[in-house]
């Protein structure tokens, strides 16, 4: 039988131009297998980049996977592209691409790099996908702006899909469950965003996601693409913003993968010493080629575009920044100028951030990045990369550090808590106790605190309320919220038995009351990222590790002291910039949250007693392992 794939093409001359020079943002809406109708006649339209193939075939659930009789068209301009459309041919059919090399004696059986849908894994096809959902969330998109702001409250779940709340048979609820069950969840503990670990489609569940094959293809695993737009929009009904974790650095060598696509590297660096990722054995893109660029700035795009994501948490940027990282000598060779900088990763980050920021100026991009780079979040016009927020790991390594100390010796360590505030405006700070702290021994949060059980559970919630009171947005993993005793297993499921007791929950209920503050005060979000949002009162009394300071917005403050000891506290002075009478309006010794309910004062009248080179005072009361806030009335 004849070849019966039909010449037809969806690009233009200017969509190959730009191709070609890394600058097309909106690849998707040409490559990969799109359901059209053609002269009548329905079927499916496919395209894709295999420059070094000699011949294509697109083989299916429809041709017995033999593609003998569905060759595509490569395209006469010298682009690498073939396509073609495919009559009969429509939602629901499995299909991959086999591509043939006259380099090797075998050929290449490869999923479609831009496939909207995928088999669930271990089957390996693409699927055939076409959207039905009809978006309703306008007005969460006129506010998204306002809520993803700098000067906003952020405060995000971090969420592992497949194992937040497995059901009752061990199978992972789906995106439709999870819209009743995890959005009303993350609502009632006051978060104001989310993040799902990645949701692209890949096929080793220990990775998490982080190892990726199918970056258009939202996972299988949990339902189809407009399921994940459902629980979404679901999202966005509560107000609720949604941050996709985005995976450029790196990806996997599946046979059916990326890797070695045509018989060439067509994804991957070909010098192994810069395509080759030796702490996660994959592959590293080769940011220097436009055609490389153009498909991953169109993958962000995409999930902006098609799915209404508010911010992308970028994967690992430290180790696309450095050619040496995880290199030893000789594993790596300098740039241009003699440095360890790869200069084509980081000419990539920028113009991810400018494009992003070009189409969606009210979203968020932060960057996982743990070095000291220069500039991370300032604005490429600036000479920086243009993320709009960076993790702050400096923050959490010293914190964890300080609160696994037994009580009695943290007058020693008072620097590793207060340190952060030495660069705490140089970046644009997300403060992160993420996945990557609760597993592979390192413990949970609960369990890394010393002391008995109560100093345990008192512990975490001052952590917490330290995090929420110190400046920069916040990320708490799934489990903190609730103190889970067990480091998270991802084959499992969170223990939500332990929910129900009063310790568990009264860190819930603690976390609640630190969301509503850090919503409602706005000293304590309006001026974040600006070092005329905070000032310490006192840092250095490392005697009684007790820290205190003031939180700032433009037209209020509020007073906040922490005490690091399971010693209370009395009398206890500290200078005050206003006269006036305080209220408490969080109190984290309180006995709903498990508390001991120390008498501490509710009320407090400002002193003429110069105190810490101020001319008025408080003297207060100091609960143990507890962070207490005051508010001047008005």
């Amino acid at each position: 039988m004849a070849n019966q794939v039909l010449a037809h093409s969806l690009f233009s001359e200017e969509d190959i131009n730009l191709f070609k020079e890394g600058r097309h943002y909106r690849l998707y809406k040409h490559f990969g297998s799109h359901p059209i109708t053609l002269d009548g006649v329905k079927g499916t339209y496919f395209a894709v980049y295999a420059p070094a193939a000699s011949r294509v075939e697109v083989i299916g659930d429809f041709n017995g996977w033999n593609g003998f009789d569905h060759v595509l068209n490569v395209r006469w301009d010298s682009s690498g592209i073939w396509e073609g459309f495919i009559p009969n041919i429509g939602p629901g059919h499995l299909y991959k691409y086999r591509i043939l090399n006259p380099d090797y004696d075998h050929d290449f059986e490869k999923a479609d790099p831009y496939a909207r849908a995928a088999e669930h894994p271990p089957k390996t096809a693409s699927v055939v996908s076409a959207s039905g959902h009809l978006w309703s969330d306008d007005t969460w998109l006129k506010e998204r702006g306002a809520k993803n702001s700098l000067e906003a409250p952020m405060s995000v779940y971090e969420v592992h899909l497949a194992s937040w709340q497995r059901k009752e048979n061990g199978d992972p609820q789906g995106y439709w469950e999870l819209a009743d069950t995890l959005v009303p969840y993350v609502k009632e503990a006051g978060f104001s965003h989310v993040e799902f670990m990645p949701i692209m489609e890949y096929p080793y569940e220990p990775s998490w996601g982080y190892q990726i094959t199918g970056y258009y293809a939202a996972s299988s695993r949990f339902g189809n693409p407009d399921g994940l737009k459902y629980l979404i929009e679901a999202f966005h009904k509560e107000g609720i913003g949604v941050i996709l974790d985005w995976v450029p650095s790196h990806f996997p060598s599946d046979e059916h993968g990326l890797g070695n696509f045509d018989g060439s590297a067509v994804y991957e660096h070909p010098d192994r010493r810069k395509g080759y990722h030796p702490d996660w054995k994959s592959l590293v893109f080769n940011y220097g080629r436009p055609e490389v660029k153009s498909f991953l700035i169109s993958n962000a795009l995409y999930w902006l575009d098609e799915f209404h994501v508010d911010g992308l948490r970028v994967d690992a940027v430290a180790s696309m920044l450095y050619l040496d990282y995880s290199r030893n000598y000789g594993e790596w060779e300098p740039n241009e100028f003699g440095g360890n900088e790869n200069l084509e990763a980081i000419q990539f980050l920028k113009e991810f951030n400018e494009a992003v920021y070009a189409h969606y100026p009210d979203v968020q991009t932060i960057a996982e990045e743990s070095t000291n780079f220069t500039g991370v979040s300032k604005p490429t016009f600036e000479g920086g990369l243009g993320f709009g927020l960076k993790w702050m790991m400096g923050w959490m390594n010293d914190n964890l550090s300080y609160f696994e100390r037994d009580t009695i010796y943290r007058k020693y360590h008072q620097n590793e808590i207060t340190f952060s505030l030495a660069y705490g405006f140089s970046e644009n700070y997300m403060l992160p106790l993420s996945h990557d702290e609760v597993v592979y021994g390192k413990k949970s949060l609960l369990e890394k605190m010393p002391g008995d059980d109560w100093q345990m559970f008192a512990n975490l919630r001052l952590l917490y309320s330290w995090m929420y009171l110190h400046p920069g947005a916040k990320l708490i993993f799934m489990g903190g919220e609730f103190a889970q005793r067990a480091e998270w297993d991802f084959s499992g499921s969170l223990v939500w038995d332990e929910k129900q007791y009063e310790s568990h929950n009264g860190v819930f209920k603690c976390l609640q009351s630190l969301n509503k503050l850090y919503r409602n005060e706005a000293s304590l979000h309006e001026l974040n990222y600006s070092e005329q949002g905070f000032e310490w009162i006192e840092h250095n009394d490392s005697d009684n590790s007790v820290l205190s300071f003031i939180r700032k917005s433009e037209k209020e403050e509020l007073v906040c002291v922490l005490n690091f000891t399971p010693d209370p506290k009395t009398d206890y002075r500290i200078g005050i910039n206003n006269p006036g009478k305080y209220e408490l309006v969080f109190n984290g010794d309180a006995s709903n949250y498990w508390g001991s309910n120390y008498k501490v004062k509710s009320r407090l009248e400002s002193e003429k007693k110069a105190s810490h080179g101020r001319k008025q005072g408080l003297k207060l009361n100091l609960a143990p392992l507890a962070a207490l806030v005051y508010k001047k009335k008005s």
